[in-house]
């Protein structure tokens, strides 16, 4: 298997951290850390420079804190600057390991998405009679550090570049840590091993679809489903016969217990394409893809709630209406614009509301 070295000077040279200001700043221009940090950008690349190549680069310190929709999850932020060392070491990665990655994993690529990958489960769910819906068990906790290390090192060679992987993935410390046993395990076995990446990081993002590479390559040549579509932790595996994905549901999970991952016991159900398959915020059916009605749900509370701030004087319009049409634009995918407008028309935003 040929490994790729030599990598390090296009993730610390003062140009290729540059690039990586650039793009870590999109959308956020404005905030105070993005704003002081680009005040003395030259400053600031050369600094990380000088840090990266002696070795004593130290990340800092995350922002954590808990959020309840859909359901709890810890959200965990980097300090801006160790973001700008994230796209650096990820632009890298990328060109390594997307060759490696199959066609129907959709999260976090170019020129893929939610709505792509709801597009392609519609067009399975024409060929299929049946699918297997997979979620796997506080996926982003339990990622293990030393089998994601391993995959790495199957295509990286360069000491430098595996070095700040590791940095990177020994910076975070879960605020609530997943202990799980699998077999072969001895008591202590939990607390040796290191796991868990953040939710909010980008090298997260990239580093789930390298964790799951092996799975998406295993489902594809070993079990030959009718049609397969992951979406980070989100799996959908289709079948002609409900005896066929029965199967392929032990199987899948089954192979999740090398990687040390379980399927979540509840949302780990099959059942037949016509009934309809919940899917990111969507319902895909043969044909057709509507918007959830858990979507919508979600949709009234969270503007119930920006009402209530911008009442206040904590939000401003034209951050409502930033969210109003970022929302509208995933919803007319699966909806009609007229419905959508008359959704959006409903809410209305007064100064001085009651809360």
């Amino acid at each position: 298997m040929k490994r790729r070295g030599y990598l390090w000077p296009q993730v610390c040279g003062f140009d290729a951290l540059w690039r990586a200001s650039r793009r870590a700043r999109r959308g956020k221009r404005l905030r105070p850390d993005v704003a002081e940090f680009e005040f003395q950008l030259e400053r600031n690349l050369w600094q990380l420079h000088e840090e990266l190549m002696a070795h004593s680069y130290v990340p800092g310190v995350f922002h954590t804190f808990r959020i309840f929709d859909p359901k709890e999850r810890w959200i965990s932020a980097a300090p801006y600057r160790d973001r700008v060392v994230h796209h650096a070491l990820t632009a890298v990665l990328e060109q390594v390991f997307e060759p490696t990655f199959i066609h129907d994993s959709y999260a976090c690529r170019r020129g893929r998405g939610v709505h792509a990958a709801a597009l392609r489960a519609e067009k399975f769910a024409r060929r299929a009679s049946w699918v297997l819906k997979l979620d796997i068990r506080q996926y982003f906790p339990s990622v293990d550090h030393q089998l994601l290390l391993s995959l790495v090192e199957r295509k990286i060679s360069d000491p430098h570049v595996l070095w700040l992987v590791d940095v990177v993935l020994r910076s975070y410390e879960q605020p609530d840590p997943v202990r799980v046993w699998f077999p072969g395990d001895s008591l202590f076995t939990p607390t040796e091993r290191s796991r868990g990446i953040p939710i909010g990081n980008q090298t997260s993002q990239f580093f789930s679809n390298v964790f799951l590479n092996p799975l998406d390559h295993f489902v594809l040549q070993q079990l030959r489903p009718a049609g397969y579509v992951r979406y980070a932790d989100d799996l959908l595996v289709f079948g002609r016969s409900r005896e066929q994905v029965r199967d392929l549901r032990e199987r899948v999970i089954e192979y999740l217990l090398t990687l040390r991952l379980r399927a979540h016991p509840r949302k780990s159900e099959y059942f037949p394409v016509s009934g309809g398959i919940p899917f990111l915020g969507f319902r895909v059916f043969p044909g057709r893809i509507r918007l959830a009605r858990a979507g919508v749900r979600r949709f009234r509370r969270r503007a119930r709630r920006m009402q209530r701030l911008y009442a206040a004087g904590e939000l401003s319009f034209a951050e409502i209406r930033q969210r109003l049409v970022s929302w509208a634009g995933h919803a007319v995918f699966g909806a009609s614009a007229e419905w959508c407008e008359a959704l959006l028309a409903s809410v209305v935003f007064k100064k001085g509301m009651s809360r």
